[in-house]
């Protein structure tokens, strides 16, 4: 987000990019689920038997790393400030870092991989510092397919239903939400029209922290969460990004707060976070849920960490619906689709993502990638 998230790239002394903060309060209130699909075992993850393990992986690079994509097991990319990226091959066992030549200074704050040799970078800044790259040899050479053409655009995430098929968003220019699509596998990008997308509200844009205000799942649905306005919403698609409608969420809302991150357990139990991204030590409510696949939204419990999620990842195949979630306070993580939390960590995080209960990985600064497995 243009405004805000500017904020959490300059130094430290900065309101919105402060150094972690300790964790607060204790286990969070309960809600009910909205109604939909009822989840299976949602009782069992409250007897705390499972937990997490966290284990440092050594990246190849001291930059902030910002967004995470697993292809399977064992092939991640991840992407950062300084243009930089890294991937890995046997499940972050070894990790090559790189920076994308004549790039340098770019924040690719977004990265989607489509396999090995194939994957996106996004990176985010004003204007024509928005861009979308493309590789197709394991990051050998790059091509730029996208560059923002508005003055005053900032994108903030991007995501893919398939190989060909992708969206981005991006704050609202001139009163208009931005959203771009591919069909093409990136090789062009097309604007929603106005036509297809909710009125914007006063400033509406998003957090472009973690890569994931923006989500794509089956069936050609698709979520973006929005902030700096309020309410904070949930813009959504069943039609492949051709036309979206907007629900709004009981998260916090302002000039610097609403969602940062949306994730989804299957195509109807989600979760949006977020919070007020200038304020590292207060609590908020800043956890929603969904249960019929993003139509209405209620508040779950409130993290253990203070301050705002940055990411969120649910755990795909775990025995109850388990969900990670990530700030620059540390990581919670909840065994019981967010009624109640526990800390995982205290160092910062910026994202966090799953691709099984054995093979998850949270990144932040000073190029920290750490693999985690729920026991």
């Amino acid at each position: 987000m243009k405004r805000h998230l500017l904020l959490l790239i300059l130094p430290i002394c900065c309101l919105a990019f402060l150094a972690c903060a300790g964790p607060g309060g204790g286990a969070g209130e309960t809600s009910q689920e909205a109604e939909g699909t009822p989840l299976p075992d949602a009782e069992a993850g409250r007897s705390g038997e499972m937990t997490i393990s966290m284990v440092d992986q050594t990246s190849g690079t001291a930059e902030l790393l910002q967004a995470i994509s697993i292809v399977d097991e064992q092939t991640v990319w991840v992407s950062g400030h300084g243009a930089t990226y890294a991937s890995t091959l046997d499940g972050g066992e070894t990790w090559q870092a790189a920076v994308m030549p004549n790039a340098e200074g770019l924040q690719f704050r977004d990265v989607h991989a489509v396999d090995a040799q194939t994957a996106y970078l996004m990176s985010a800044g004003p204007g024509d510092a928005s861009r979308v790259y493309k590789t197709t040899d394991a990051g050998q050479t790059w091509t730029l397919k996208h560059t923002n053409p508005d003055a005053d655009g900032f994108y903030d995430c991007m995501d893919f239903w398939d190989a060909d098929r992708g969206a981005l968003y991006g704050d609202s220019v001139d009163g208009t939400i931005v959203i771009l699509t591919t069909s093409d596998g990136g090789e062009s990008w097309e604007r929603v029209p106005a036509s297809g997308l909710p009125n914007a509200l006063t400033g509406e844009g998003g957090f472009a922290a973690s890569g994931t205000c923006l989500v794509a799942g089956p069936e050609g649905r698709a979520w973006v969460g929005t902030g700096a306005s309020s309410p904070a919403r949930v813009l959504a698609t069943e039609d492949s990004g051709h036309t979206w409608t907007a629900i709004e969420t009981p998260l916090v809302s302002a000039s610097s707060a609403g969602i940062t991150s949306v994730t989804f357990l299957d195509v109807m139990h989600g979760m949006v976070v977020g919070g007020d991204v200038t304020d590292h030590e207060g609590r908020f409510d800043n956890v929603a849920i969904t249960g019929d696949g993003g139509r209405t939204w209620t508040l779950a419990g409130r993290p253990w960490m203070s301050g705002a999620a940055y990411g969120s990842s649910f755990v795909p195949g775990a025995p109850t619906p388990t969900v990670v979630i990530v700030g620059p306070s540390g990581a919670d993580y909840s065994l019981d689709n967010g009624a109640t939390w526990s800390n995982l960590d205290a160092r910062e995080y910026w994202a966090v993502a799953f691709a099984s209960p054995s093979a998850g990985w949270a990144v932040g600064r000073e190029g920290r990638i750490t693999k985690l497995e729920l026991r």
